[in-house]
């Protein structure tokens, strides 16, 4: 199943692509300023303010202020602080309050910023560690807990207010991405391991299987719901998996992000909290809006001239934010110094993002 794009006879896996001429999605989309000096890995918004934040191999957690009026986006640049050393910072995540950012990365901590607040050195307090570098984060709304997913192959939970943690979990591999959406946690890892856990209480497995994808899994994200979660991999296939049976609703999978035989990865997947709709972005430099209920693509965006790494709707869905970079997938052999880091911010139209009249057939 394709939604309408045609399937690749020979596939070629390719990281990243510089097809296309333009800087950002659409013309008025707002281009953020002070995006960093290196690739972002992250964009967050808060759960209760249009703040957003963003996580940048240059060891940086930025954040700004967004306003909105009319169509009209401003974001306007309001602190930093850096990890330890400037090292990489691979994920971050809210608290339900927006007033704290979790981050984690190549430093192997989990650190806590509270917003408003200067960190001694302008360094996150250290919260967490692992034995390797963190790859993702999440806040456990049940429980106030947070959870970050390692390269040592593990799990851990951690209470801000002590210094080891609460409770850890061995995986079968490196933890590539997690989500969390209110009792529902997916974590991906390597070697195509997909485990889901409930989250209510103390967390207990679920299910483990295998990703219904052939490659590589890079993005997982959970339902607005919490009745399943959709994965990305590497190949340019998405899979929408339900782990709560739904009347008339089946687990599939389908291809997005390709362009003739050439196979990008999809690089993030998030949803769309009021419509359950959903946004891929890949490293061909699309940004497509999905319909998983009724298996349709409500909008594809023209390809900018840079592999989009990561993207977020905003709390009231009116925002969404996207950023161009370099994915470091080639490590320094491939990266081309001055390549710009640019962070977008586009203002959702309804008619962009919300379900469609089902039809007959894919498209």
């Amino acid at each position: 199943m394709s939604f309408g794009v045609a399937a690749a006879q020979t596939p070629q896996l390719v990281g990243s692509c510089t097809a296309g001429r333009a800087a950002s999605a659409t013309p008025n989309d707002h281009s953020v300023a002070q995006a960093g000096n290196d690739g972002i890995t992250s964009v967050i918004w808060s759960p209760t303010a249009n703040n957003l934040v963003s996580t940048n191999w240059d060891g940086g957690v930025r954040c700004w202020e967004v306003q909105e009026s009319a169509g009209q986006v401003r974001a306007m640049p309001k602190a930093q602080v850096n990890h330890e050393n400037n090292s990489p910072v691979l994920d971050s995540c809210f608290s339900p309050d927006g007033t704290t950012v979790f981050s984690v990365g190549a430093d192997k901590a989990v650190r806590m910023w509270q917003l408003g607040q200067t960190p001694p050195n302008n360094v996150p307090q250290q919260i967490g560690a692992h034995d390797q570098p963190i790859k993702s984060v999440a806040f456990l709304p049940s429980t106030n807990m947070i959870v970050s997913g390692g390269w040592d192959n593990m799990l851990k939970f951690w209470d801000a207010r002590q210094p080891n943690p609460v409770g850890s979990l061995q995986m079968p591999d490196k933890v590539y991405d997690l989500d969390v959406r209110d009792s529902l946690m997916v974590v991906a890892c390597a070697g195509r391991h997909i485990i889901t856990y409930n989250v209510q209480g103390q967390p207990q497995e679920h299910e483990r299987k295998e990703s219904p994808l052939k490659f590589q899994s890079r993005c997982v994200a959970a339902f607005p719901d919490a009745t399943g979660y959709a994965v990305g991999s590497i190949e340019g296939r998405v899979g929408i998996q339900y782990v709560t049976k739904v009347p008339g609703k089946e687990s599939f999978a389908f291809k997005c992000h390709r362009d003739q035989s050439k196979v990008f990865p999809v690089n993030n997947i998030c949803f769309h909290k009021q419509f359950g709709t959903f946004a891929t972005v890949g490293g061909d430099g699309i940004i497509n809006f999905w319909d998983k209920d009724n298996k349709q693509r409500l909008k594809g965006f023209p390809a900018i001239h840079r592999t989009i790494t990561c993207a977020n709707f905003s709390a009231q869905g009116n925002l969404f934010a996207y950023a161009s970079s370099y994915d470091w997938h080639k490590g320094s052999s491939g990266y081309a110094p001055g390549t710009p880091n640019e962070i977008w911010v586009h203002s959702v139209q309804e008619e962009e993002i919300k379900p469609k009249t089902k039809k007959t057939g894919y498209r």
